[in-house]
């Protein structure tokens, strides 16, 4: 295959080399008829050689077929609660990986939020999970945030400068309080950071100044 992500996202003119490793991400996200939303992510390896794998019996993989291809399904409502989950491992180095695949069933009931990679890392992490899956949740708890936010955005009257502090400020660089589309969407939620601040010791100066200054 010649064509590569940087033909479409170019990056600077690298140095001559040889491909040896792809990983490839999907992640897609499904409104359901009964108004919950599946969430899907898929992870593939392949290398550009053939590869040795030492199981219970060495065999090889041939070169551009999958190593790990595995992926992982959450269903989730409009407040991002996990309602299902489910794993599957089609494509794994040793034959013994697959048997973790129900462990992720420990999904169900946490929620999208603050503190959910930590609370992941702390379920999956080591012998308790597969290394790949784990960080396979992190993209899929993105695409849940993507795939609903539209409608929670709706719901929430997100720009319509809203009583409350929109979430979304100051979660990135475009976003900051002190920039330009907070300025544009959100003016009674700017802080003008323009004004010079006045050093400690310029203010003691000026106090000093103003003690000698006649009545």
């Amino acid at each position: 295959m010649t064509n590569s992500l940087s033909t479409a996202m170019p990056l600077p003119t690298p140095t001559a080399r040889k491909l040896k490793h792809t990983r490839r991400v999907i992640c897609e996200g499904f409104k359901r008829e009964d108004g919950l939303w599946d969430i899907e992510a898929f992870l593939i390896d392949t290398k550009s050689f053939d590869l040795t794998i030492r199981d219970s019996e060495a065999w090889t993989l041939p070169a551009g077929e999958a190593l790990h291809g595995m992926s992982i399904r959450i269903t989730v409502d409009l407040e991002l609660n996990i309602l299902d989950a489910v794993a599957a491992m089609d494509h794994t180095p040793f034959s013994h990986c697959p048997s973790i695949s129900d462990a992720y069933k420990q999904l169900i009931g946490l929620k999208i939020e603050s503190g959910f990679t930590k609370k992941t890392k702390e379920l999956f992490s080591g012998r308790s999970g597969c290394t790949h899956l784990l960080e396979l949740l992190g993209p899929l708890a993105t695409a849940a945030f993507q795939s609903t936010h539209q409608e929670r955005e709706a719901a929430e009257n997100f720009w319509q400068g809203a009583d409350q502090r929109p979430p979304l400020l100051d979660s990135c660089h475009a976003l900051s309080a002190d920039g330009p589309i907070v300025k544009q969407h959100w003016p009674h939620y700017y802080e003008d950071n323009s004004l010079e601040t006045i050093p400690v010791q310029n203010l003691e100066k000026v106090k000093c100044c103003n003690e000698h200054e006649p009545a």
